[in-house]
């Protein structure tokens, strides 16, 4: 921690992100109360919410790459990815509805998931390692959400709230790397069976293995290294989707297949069939 950015600053916004987070009623930005444009103490106040999580029994399920793609970043007003902790608990299985209030301003985007068979602890990792360590892919849907009112946010902002983390829905079969050109697959995201998202592996980093690498150094660098069994969600493909209460989203990811969730309506209970 640096001389500008005191604890007690990264304290009182990581106490407001959590009380928003508890009471599910948006909080104000907090980049007014750390300093100004100041990464490293946004990413503090990340790492303190996150202990927060694993000391109250929430398990560690791998990371999130966020503002992969030029739309997305061009949506939210920034020019650099970020990263986030995926907790046990924000995995929803395909078919299960995403219950009413569960979150608190979703919006939906595609990506390619990778799944680590191995340690990636080299601080300078090369596709060839990471090629060895993934053990499979899969198609995802992260449904991203913020604490913050009206997704009024900086860089500063999203990294501080766990990049914008809320939950996150796999497809059910497992794609070796060697039987897939991430770079090259197509991805198209529909919303009640209208298109609403399209992109391309290209668009998330120029593959989602360059931003699967990104991700790999910067947390080797930070003494948190991937480790086997860590699920990589590496980044939209194209732009975000608005998620309302009865909406169904699928995704087509060349290659890896599809993937799909949907929302409850506000007199809906129960599991999809």
């Amino acid at each position: 921690m640096n001389a500008r950015e005191p604890a007690g600053a990264v304290a009182e916004a990581a106490a407001v992100l959590d009380e928003a987070a508890r009471a599910g009623v948006p909080c104000p930005p907090v980049r007014h109360l750390l300093p100004e444009a100041d990464i490293e103490a946004a990413y503090a106040v990340q790492r303190l919410n996150v202990e927060r999580g694993i000391a109250a029994g929430r398990r560690l399920a791998g990371r999130k790459i966020g503002l992969t793609s030029p739309a997305v970043q061009r949506q939210l007003g920034v020019d650099q990815p970020d990263f986030g902790a995926l907790f046990a608990d924000m995995a929803v299985p395909e078919g299960q509805l995403i219950a009413p209030g569960r979150l608190l301003q979703p919006k939906i985007e595609a990506e390619v998931a990778l799944v680590l068979g191995a340690d990636l602890p080299h601080q300078d990792p090369t596709v060839a390692d990471l090629l060895r360590a993934t053990a499979f892919a899969l198609p995802a849907l992260e449904i991203v959400d913020s604490r913050i009112a009206d997704w009024d946010i900086t860089i500063v902002d999203t990294v501080a709230d766990n990049a914008s983390c809320g939950l996150f829905v796999l497809g059910g079969t497992p794609v070796p790397l060697d039987r897939v050109d991430l770079r090259n697959v197509r991805m198209t995201l529909t919303r009640n069976g209208e298109t609403v998202s399209r992109g391309t592996g290209a668009d998330c980093l120029g593959s989602p293995l360059t931003a699967a690498l990104w991700l790999a150094s910067t947390l080797v660098g930070l003494g948190e290294p991937l480790r086997a069994g860590d699920i990589v969600l590496t980044g939209a493909l194209g732009p975000m989707a608005v998620a309302a209460e009865g909406d169904e989203f699928t995704a087509h990811i060349e290659g890896l297949g599809t993937v799909a969730t949907a929302f409850a309506a506000s007199a809906t209970e129960g599991t999809r069939a």
